[in-house]
């Protein structure tokens, strides 16, 4: 199992590396180096795991985010991983399920990409969130993804709880696949845009979504 894990993490790192999106350019928020290292040793530990063993954290995880939220909110964390391990998510309908008494609640989706290149050139499909978290996990297909460029975006002032949108380049994207295997995680600091088509296997995904509070 945990072979395969990290075989799924590297498929995860080669997309976003032929996608040609590791650039210099500011994708999530940043912090001292040694705080960074502080976080990545602590995710490597595994303790925030548990018993959960189904997916390993992709390459594109602010890992010091993920370190700070954990810890601020172990409560809801620890529920999630739980859940996750302890259900058949591919057998699971598309709906939405309430995680035990976390005040979490588990989407189901199970659909297809459709954020074309035409919609990314349009503007359309970029958010972000203040007060949640957006937690995901692909257990069928691949989605494709992306984050904006911070130094290229800007909000187009429209925010109401709990979404905002983005006026941004299409070409200074950040683009990836979520798949199985790994779970992604977007803090507010990501703005990011879902569902991106990727050209492959029908465009079909489907994706446990759950937002976790954010902790200030």
């Amino acid at each position: 199992m945990k072979q395969t894990m990290k075989s799924m993490a590297a498929l995860a790192l080669t997309l976003v590396l032929a996608h040609g999106s590791m650039t210099a350019q500011t994708y999530t928020a940043q912090y001292p180096k040694d705080v960074e290292k502080v976080a990545a040793k602590w995710v490597k530990r595994g303790a925030w795991k548990g018993t959960f063993s189904k997916a390993v954290p992709a390459p594109t995880v602010n890992l010091t985010d993920f370190y700070i939220q954990y810890t601020r909110n172990h409560r809801q964390w620890d529920a999630l991983f739980a859940w996750l391990q302890a259900n058949d998510l591919k057998a699971l309908k598309p709906g939405r399920i309430p995680i035990g008494d976390s005040g979490l609640t588990a989407s189901v989706e199970d659909g297809t990409n459709w954020c074309s290149e035409a919609d990314l050139k349009a503007g359309k499909g970029s958010e972000s969130h203040r007060e949640k978290i957006d937690f995901m996990m692909v257990v069928d297909g691949s989605e494709g993804f992306a984050r904006l460029d911070h130094d290229t975006s800007s909000p187009l002032g429209d925010y109401k709880p709990d979404v905002e949108h983005y006026r941004f380049e299409a070409d200074r994207l950040q683009r990836f696949e979520n798949i199985p295997g790994t779970f992604n995680i977007m803090f507010p600091s990501d703005w990011h845009i879902a569902k991106v088509k990727t050209g492959k296997d029908g465009e079909h995904v489907k994706v446990i979504v759950v937002k976790v509070d954010y902790k200030r």
